[in-house]
């Protein structure tokens, strides 16, 4: 399959429009839910039993928790012990969320107490207009999602006339006093006052949430930028884009007519941004469970398990890092993944990436199948190499795990930036990995 031309913008136009509609993990997983069910996927619950018509079948499922989603397609005639091929990616992004007492304010102003998560480029976050949106937990346990996409806050920076030393010394913010957002004007600090706007905005009854789970984003649009629309300038790419890709894989192979010798799995796990640490992070139990439970549901032994298991191949999915054209010294002089150049196979002999020489071979050989040309990540050896699910996913499941993505610029921004052909040519390897 040949690249597309360069205003071939189909699958970039629908990443875009995903991104737009997800602005916290809770949303970004009901999106792909209903790209799921649109194609004709079951949701399965936890709680209930899979050993029935509805778990030991052929067909598309999925499970939802929280802010990460598993999917999975079992073709006909696959056995208990037929190995996966898994899509790994996250859900979460660096950004600013609000505190259990959030209602503060000083000096006339009124402000919504935020913490910071995962390790945003906080400068990013400043004179930005910003939404909040996220999950409302009921006093009987259910969960809303609630979007306020309209200017609400803002993270106001300090004038220059205020601090001249700023453009000579660099901006210096302290996360607790100087990140915090105003939202309106106000002498007095009112108790509840943030939810009680947020259960009217929901069309809720008042005193009805029990927990929320909220978090800002900048509200402007993902956007085409450049001479040639080249480029895409964007919120939550990392990793959204890779969810989207992968959503958008599976679909296709599961609905492709192709003959397929694995079972094809997405995993999008929330919290990487933190550790992974949680019940829905990829160092939690959810994937092996569910991936375990897939083989039992089907007459399967722990003996099957272990044989799916060995056989099982994931590629773990994230953006990484394009060459930048004022930092050109920060990267490694050998390796300058190019915007627009294709997905990137990302190598560090340290273990911060779980790639090893047979698994770029399984990513070599789905990109030539694909028609997709890939580029190879390594880090400056005198700088730290970040790291992903992909080595957690490795180690917790014995699964042999490939690191890939996609090179960005501004990673962590609250405004990210990357080619507008890459989104595709990753989803078009993804595909051809899972068709394998």
């Amino acid at each position: 399959m040949s690249a597309p031309s360069r205003f071939d913008r189909g699958h970039t136009d629908d990443l875009m429009a995903f991104l737009a509609a997800s602005p916290t993990p809770y949303h970004a997983v009901a999106n792909v839910a209903a790209r799921l069910e649109e194609a004709g996927f079951t949701q399965v619950t936890e709680t209930e039993a899979w050993d029935t018509p509805a778990g030991t079948g052929s067909g598309g499922r999925y499970v939802l928790r929280g802010g990460a989603v598993i999917a999975w397609y079992v073709p006909e005639g696959t056995t208990p012990h037929t190995p996966f091929r898994i899509i790994g990616a996250h859900t979460d992004s660096p950004n600013l969320r609000v505190k259990p007492e959030p209602d503060s304010g000083a000096h006339g102003w009124r402000q919504v107490a935020v913490e910071i998560y995962g390790g945003p480029l906080m400068n990013s976050w400043l004179d930005r207009d910003l939404g909040l949106a996220g999950r409302l937990t009921l006093r009987d346990g259910s969960p809303v999602l609630v979007d306020i996409d309209r200017p609400l806050l803002r993270v106001p920076q300090l004038a220059i006339h205020l601090d001249r030393s700023v453009s000579v010394d660099g901006l210096k913010l302290d996360k607790q006093r100087h990140l915090q957002p105003v939202w309106g004007l106000g002498n007095d600090v009112r108790e509840g006052d943030l939810i009680t706007f947020l259960e009217e905005e929901a069309g809720l009854e008042p005193g009805s949430v029990a927990g929320w789970d909220l978090m800002t984003y900048p509200v402007e649009a993902p956007a085409y930028l450049g001479r040639d629309r080249e480029l895409v300038a964007g919120p939550r790419m990392d990793n959204l884009l890779s969810v989207h890709a992968g959503t958008a894989a599976l679909i296709a192979a599961a609905t492709s007519g192709e003959t397929l010798t694995h079972i094809p799995v997405l995993a999008a796990f929330d919290h990487e941004e933190n550790g992974s640490q949680s019940d829905t992070g990829a160092d939690g139990p959810l994937l092996g469970s569910v991936l375990e439970r897939s083989v039992f549901a089907r007459g399967g032994s722990y003996e099957d398990r272990a044989r799916a298991f060995a056989g099982t191949v994931c590629l773990s999915s994230d953006t990484g890092h394009a060459v930048h054209p004022n930092y050109a010294e920060r990267h490694d002089p050998t390796h300058h993944p190019r915007i627009n150049g294709g997905p990137i196979l990302k190598v560090n002999v340290n273990n911060r990436y779980a790639t090893d020489g047979s698994g770029r071979a399984v990513f070599a050989a789905a990109c030539e199948r694909a028609g997709v040309p890939f580029q190879t990540f390594v880090s400056n050896n005198s700088m730290p190499c970040g790291t992903t699910i992909g080595p957690i996913t490795a180690a917790r499941h014995g699964i042999s795990t490939v690191d890939i993505g996609v090179a960005i610029l501004s990673m962590h921004s609250a405004r990210e930036l990357c080619g507008a052909d890459d989104p595709f040519l990753l989803a078009e390897a993804l595909t051809a990995f899972l068709e394998a």
